[in-house]
């Protein structure tokens, strides 16, 4: 066999390997969301680690509406420690597609925008899990700075089920309110 013949049979098998793990996340957001109801401030409890969140603690999402209708969003958290220095965040949040609301776009800089699906909601806007169309994104929120162990204990289940990898999930530390 060729060296031509041998590449593009292992290029084949690795679209049809990353093909297959697309597959395998759910990455389905809920069917609504009353974006007045989802307002105000959230607690991360748990999350993935990337890059711009690494090393803090305490981290908090203040969303609220702009002049121009799209949602301010206010990312804080601290250093290390509790006790450390404070680093905030400021973007803004749209809903390219009113028909489907929980999929919105998130920017922290100038105009490239990220994803934010809302993939599990509670009835009540209590806690939510945020996901976006990458797996490598997840995080656990909630009104307040803690959950009880029965409720994250159904929400890793609901992950799980969604095929995301549950371990890579990191606990952040909170404050007290």
């Amino acid at each position: 066999m060729s060296k031509n013949v041998i590449f593009i049979i292992a290029l084949i098998f690795l679209i049809n390997a990353c093909k297959g793990q697309n597959k395998m996340i759910d990455k389905t957001v809920v069917n609504e969301l009353n974006i007045e109801r989802y307002l105000g401030k959230w607690y991360e409890i748990s999350r993935y680690d990337h890059r711009f969140e690494r090393g803090l603690v305490g981290v908090t999402a203040f969303y609220s509406f702009r002049e121009d209708g799209k949602l301010k969003v206010v990312n804080s958290g601290y250093k290390k420690t509790l006790n450390g220095e404070k680093s905030e965040a400021i973007g803004k949040a749209k809903i390219p597609d009113p028909k489907t609301p929980s999929k919105l776009k998130v920017s922290f800089f100038w105009f490239f925008y990220g994803d934010y699906y809302v993939l599990e909601l509670d009835k009540n806007y209590q806690w939510a899990v945020i996901g976006s169309s990458s797996d490598n994104y997840l995080w656990i929120l909630s009104r307040t700075p803690r959950i009880e162990k029965g409720l994250y204990n159904e929400l890793l289940n609901k992950i799980a089920n969604r095929g995301y990898d549950v371990n890579k999930l990191i606990s952040v530390e909170q404050k007290a309110d």
